[in-house]
């Protein structure tokens, strides 16, 4: 049932951004009276789920959810349509028209899907706000991965700032480290300000790790998965404080002396209340104790700020172009092969596995604006067969007053298509893969 829901959400969200995407293309395209002869969520190889023609325009949903298009006349795109080509130009053809109305009109559907996400993220904080943990409710610091320990930072640590900018929010400074990969961070430990230097590379390491720190709190029981630590008489709400006689505080102390060791007794020393209660209790056969901890949200809590509409317009505009500034940098970092970025690129698996379990209509827009921006970036992107493949050819044209060739036309889209094939291929095959990992 979860699975059902993540693809729901996946679909619905593909479908809201690509009938908008194509709507700006279509808008535009009939604001310089271009013909489109058919407008199609989803592509329609062979045959289509729904058709309907309205005027010159057949509408249509395809069958193959990997995007959908509008067929302009008089343009070489991926119907390759070389007998329309072959015939003299018509005024109502993209062909016919000026050099700068062809470039708006290949550019509506990035413009459309780019103001789209700064229009969801403004209703998002007019009606859900903004929530997010502070740093400065880390009373207890921070537990982090061993290549974090071994460049000197120490479980407890608190992190201030990254390259001198203080940070304040806990959920921005994982992303902070792996995307602007900081050279310096500056921790307070025991009263104490220091600062720690990270080497170049590092980001490549943590890009295959999916936390790189986390809040220390204690290890108290929130929930148990089977009935190991109830028949041994722990309680919902107790806190583990000893672990084979060594007292602990912290949750990151009891997985270091645990080890996740499978098949294994372990004496449990337990506060509940004022009470100190000693408990027997085994692993199972992937090193588990069968219950689940309290978060640091739970221990910590959570501010939330609220927003008039009117303030809400800028806190959604500054939201969008800081999620975008962020996908630029993350998309840099696949033509950096020293970071191997490639590795984690992913397909439709991934981006499904990004929305919740349960339809949460919060996560859902935000998820939502996050893809239309994905998709207007990726758009843009100067490559043949997408838009900013032709934007480029337009530039091109505009600069030099020279137009492109059809049939050099046709074969930079036949070129475009094989490469973002295989992208989509490389892509999903590392979804695939990353199932049989994990």
């Amino acid at each position: 049932m979860d699975v059902i829901v993540k693809i729901a959400q996946l679909l619905v969200s593909l479908s809201i951004l690509i009938v908008l995407h194509e709507l700006g293309h279509f808008t535009l395209a009939r604001i310089f009276k271009v013909r489109v002869e058919k407008f199609y969520l989803f592509f329609d190889a062979g045959f289509s789920l729904f058709k309907k023609k309205i005027g010159d325009t057949e509408y249509g949903i395809g069958w193959l959810p990997l995007g959908g298009y509008v067929k302009i006349s008089g343009m070489i795109d991926e119907s390759m349509d070389r007998e329309q080509m072959k015939q003299a130009p018509k005024p109502y053809e993209f062909r016919s028209k000026k050099a700068w109305q062809r470039l708006l009109i290949m550019l509506g559907g990035v413009i459309v899907n780019f103001l789209l996400a700064l229009f969801i993220y403004i209703l998002v904080f007019f009606k859900w706000g903004e929530e997010y943990v502070p740093v400065d409710r880390m009373i207890y610091g921070y537990s982090f991965v061993q290549e974090f320990q071994d460049l000197g930072l120490m479980n407890g640590d608190k992190i201030l700032a990254l390259d001198g900018e203080r940070v304040d929010r806990w959920g921005a400074i994982h992303h902070d480290i792996v995307v602007n990969d900081p050279r310096e961070i500056l921790v307070e430990r025991e009263g104490t300000m220091m600062n720690i230097q990270v080497p170049e590379g590092m980001t490549s390491k943590l890009l295959k790790l999916e936390y790189v720190m986390e809040p220390r709190i204690p290890c108290e029981v929130a929930m148990f998965t089977d009935n190991r630590m109830a028949e041994a008489g722990v309680e919902l709400n107790d806190k583990i404080i000893g672990v084979n006689g060594t007292p602990i505080q912290f949750y990151d102390e009891f997985i270091d002396l645990t080890r996740k060791e499978v098949n294994t007794s372990f004496d449990l020393t337990i506060l509940r209340g004022s009470d100190t209660i000693q408990v027997q209790t085994t692993t199972d056969e992937i090193g588990f104790f069968g219950f689940g901890r309290k978060s640091h949200v739970d221990f910590f809590g959570t501010v939330v700020v609220k927003y008039s509409f009117i303030q809400s317009i800028p806190a959604g505009i500054n939201r969008g172009f800081e999620i975008t500034g962020s996908y630029l940098k993350q998309l840099k970092m696949l033509f950096k092969p020293e970071t191997k970025a490639y590795e984690e690129l992913g397909g439709f698996i991934k981006i499904g596995s990004i929305f919740p379990s349960t339809w949460d209509w919060h996560r859902f827009w935000n998820m939502t604006a996050f893809l239309s921006i994905i998709l207007a970036i990726m758009n843009v992107l100067p490559i043949p067969a997408l838009d900013g493949g032709h934007v480029m050819f337009l530039m091109f044209e505009i600069i030099t007053g020279r137009k492109p060739g059809d049939k050099f036309m046709e074969y930079a889209q036949i070129v475009g298509m094989v490469l973002l094939l295989s992208l989509l291929l490389y892509a999903n095959l590392n979804d695939i893969i990353g199932l049989f990992k994990n």
